[in-house]
């Protein structure tokens, strides 16, 4: 009942406001140009209907126009929005809205039922035509394009459309559907309605009739049926004051909650659908995988592939060879080659599967079958494809194989063997003119080669001597430069993998010179920004030094392979301890980790010359020694600041769970980012579990909430169950955590004070409670 006199009220309250706003003041004749009077504005002029800039000329639409750069929430004509700088937008006489483009050729903006007599850009951002009677005809809060405004619905049955790039609003490649099953779903284009295609669901299949999607005031995202039933999808609660929020299907085809601060004049993106760039399917077209990186995304093409249109990664990628048909009498295995693409995953539309085989022999069933144009493999299972492959994305926990055939140029390799042959005798000729200056000179040559190699001896034995004094200073001043072929030798071909994650693998190694065990991490070419930037990185984190920091012995730069080389860490990472039931850690050693971690960061925020936020601290990086010593591993995302500097700007880096709220916001990012997500490990270590769990039950699934809500209730005791703990610390360590991760950076405890606490020294108040970002899950 309270739901419905809420909505009710608010219903009242839009009419009420509508009706005040309501001043006709757009009437016939009136007219705009994009060079001078570009738009109609609303009471406030927070909003403004007219001309925007687009790549290719202007677009007629809505804008938030109290903003720096206008952010366009409604567009026009979206098959093709772009018009030229000469154009005129015009509210006819016979009451229709058209823009002129010269030589009498005219565009229809809008065809409501009836003439238009008079429009109104109201304060809501709603665009409103109405007719002689003053009744409303039509307004562009029913008919969006890829925006919702506060007090906007999306109602059962329609679309919104992303945009084709960030300077042209025609249709891109993404849609969201409110679906008459009340399941809100994104799609790309041209695809059916079908759960094979799509990305994001808010599984609300079921949940009633004429469900719509409504953003309030607060920035709250939620469904709401026809029985007044709602389901939130944030959670709201922002400032009204001044700031105006708009949810967007954006170009990548990931919803935002955007919020514009009109004080501030700033905008940022307060809740997104996913973290991951690479969710979106067919961002990289046909033929084409996703590779998501520090939060920036790549495309890459298949073996034998090139882009269709370079820049533009939703055209896909085409063959770079030409393809032998099957009316060949001969096998066409003989033209083709497979190449392997690891740890991706791809729509499946096999035509057949061949079940347990081998990698070579799904290769060979491929080669031998001419209408077999690609392969997937994993699980013994290969399921041949024809082309194009689509949905492409890497994935490294993901161990499928997509095997590609592609041409090999024999043909070509026989015209150059051809052209050798016609030259082979103007070649002999040559050998034995050469011969002939040879022997001349060679009596010359033996008495200064015989003087020479005594001098050389010499430099060469004292050559020696200082490479042997180099290898044994390197580990003592900073990492040493390995050759490719020692790390290989070293790793005997790179077989005993110790681990995998985003930025490579990690091999098993020993050293030639002094039989030292080693961790290898081969880093995957396409992830490193560059070879000055990677050799500066290495050399100063190889200089820190601190029993809670992994070691960097040496690297390796040879072409476009990169390798580093740490000390081995024979009990494996935290995570492999922490999260198996058989080998969890007692209390007392998990207290000891926290504190072993917290000394780490400790150093690379405080003690180094230069200080170092991490920036991706989470078990998988807390590497366990002999001793069970914890020490921080993989500096791969590491931002170093330069001397006097506290804060920086970057793209997003980290982990889902882990990460900090300020990343998301495009803030300024300190060293508190990392006691952020120290914070959550130390949840983890408390708990004995994953910060998210989703096979949990709704109210313990995200980690930092449930312990906030046991702290807040003082039931503290569901956290470790029948588990014995020492009280008093435990009570602390839940504080220190809940302190650790709050949303607000400057309420965060610097790490030397972290470590005080959890030695006991200091006394720790009873913290507030965290407000996390739903995108930071």
């Amino acid at each position: 009942m309270a739901v419905l006199l809420w909505l009710l009220f608010l219903s009242a309250f839009h009419v009420v406001a509508l009706a005040q706003q309501r001043n006709f003041n757009i009437t016939p004749g009136s007219s705009l140009t994009p060079t001078a009077n570009s738009s109609w504005f609303s009471l406030s002029r927070r909003f403004a209907f007219g001309f925007y800039e687009q790549t290719n000329g202007y677009a007629v639409g809505i804008s938030i126009s109290s903003m720096p750069n206008k952010t366009a929430v409604w567009t026009a004509n979206r098959n093709s929005p772009a018009v030229p700088s000469s154009a005129v937008l015009l509210l006819t006489s016979d009451g229709r809205l058209i823009v002129q483009v010269g030589q009498g050729q005219e565009i229809s903006v809008i065809n409501p039922s009836q003439a238009i007599a008079s429009a109104s850009m109201l304060d809501t951002g709603n665009f409103v035509l109405y007719n002689s009677n003053h009744n409303v005809i039509w307004q562009s809060f029913d008919n969006p394009t890829n925006t919702i405004l506060p007090g906007q619905h999306l109602s059962a049955g329609q679309e919104l459309f992303s945009s084709a790039s960030e300077k042209d609003d025609s249709r891109g490649i993404f849609r969201l559907k409110m679906q008459s099953d009340g399941n809100l779903v994104q799609y790309p284009v041209q695809t059916p309605d079908s759960a094979p295609y799509s990305y994001f669901s808010t599984g609300t299949n079921g949940v009633g009739n004429n469900v719509t999607l409504n953003l309030g005031d607060d920035s709250l995202l939620y469904l709401l049926n026809s029985t007044l039933s709602l389901r939130n999808l944030t959670k709201g609660g922002y400032p009204r004051e001044r700031t105006i929020y708009l949810m967007k299907i954006d170009v990548d085809g990931i919803l935002r909650v955007y919020s514009h601060s009109l004080s501030q004049q700033n905008s940022s993106a307060i809740w997104s659908s996913t973290d991951d760039r690479c969710v979106p399917k067919g961002l990289c077209g046909l033929n084409g995988f996703c590779i998501n990186i520090d939060d920036q995304v790549n495309c890459a093409c298949l073996p034998g592939f090139d882009f269709v249109r370079p820049g533009n990664w939703s055209a896909g990628c085409e063959r770079n060879f030409t393809a032998e048909t099957c009316r060949l009498k001969e096998k066409t295995s003989k033209y083709y080659a497979m190449r392997t693409v690891e740890n991706t995953r791809w729509e499946d539309i096999s035509y057949a599967t061949l079940v347990t085989t081998t990698k070579e022999d799904c290769v060979q069933a491929c080669l031998q079958d001419c209408n077999c144009e690609a392969a997937l493999f994993k699980d013994r299972e290969c399921r041949k494809q024809r082309l194009p492959l689509r949905y492409g994305r890497r994935d490294m926990s993901d161990s499928n194989l997509a095997l590609v055939k592609v041409g090999i140029n024999e043909f070509a390799e026989e015209g150059l063997f051809n052209q050798i042959e016609e030259t082979k005798g103007e070649k002999l000729r040559m050998d034995i003119l050469i011969a002939g200056i040879t022997l001349a000179a060679f009596a010359f040559l033996v008495l200064g080669i015989s003087g020479f190699l005594i001098h050389r001896n010499h430099i060469w034995t004292y050559r020696k001597i200082q490479e042997s004094r180099s290898v044994h200073l390197c580990e003592d001043v900073g990492p040493r430069a390995f050759s490719y072929a020692e790390l290989e030798q070293a790793t005997s071909g790179f077989t005993e993998e110790l681990g995998r994650g985003a930025f490579g693998t990690v091999f098993k190694g020993i050293l030639a010179e002094d039989q030292k065990v080693v961790a290898v991490k081969r880093l995957d070419k396409e992830l490193v920004e560059g070879e000055k930037e990677f050799q500066t990185e290495m050399k100063i984190i190889g200089r820190t030094h601190h029993r809670n920091l992994v070691r960097l012995l040496g690297y390796c730069l040879d072409g476009s392979r990169r390798l580093l080389v740490y000390e081995y860490m024979s009990n494996g990472s935290l995570s492999d301890i922490l999260f198996t039931p058989e080998k969890q850690p007692t209390w007392e050693e998990r207290c000891g980790i926290a504190r072993d971690i917290a000394r780490g960061l400790l150093y690379l925020h405080d003690e180094c010359d230069t200080q170092i936020i991490h920036c991706d601290i989470k078990p998988q990086n807390i590497l366990m020694d002999d001793n069970f010593c914890a020490k921080i591993s993989d500096f791969g995302m590491a931002k170093l600041l330069k001397k006097d500097q506290t804060r920086t700007y970057t793209g997003v880096r980290g982990t889902r769970g882990y990460v900090a709220p300020e990343w998301h916001r495009k803030l300024p990012v300190t060293v508190k980012a990392d006691v952020y997500s120290f914070g959550v490990v130390l949840l983890e270590l408390i708990c004995r579990r994953k910060c998210v769990d989703w096979s949990l039950a709704e109210d313990e699934s995200i980690l930092e909430y449930w312990v906030y809500s046991c702290f807040e209730a003082g039931e503290l005791g569901k956290l470790v169950g029948e588990e014995e703990v020492e009280r008093r610390q435990f009570e602390r360590m839940v504080k220190i955590s809940i302190w650790c991760i709050q949303d607000e950076p400057s309420l965060r405890p610097s790490m030397k004070k972290i470590l005080l606490m959890l030695e006991g020294t200091v006394d720790i108040p009873v913290p507030p409670s965290p407000t996390s970002f739903l995108s930071t899950i």
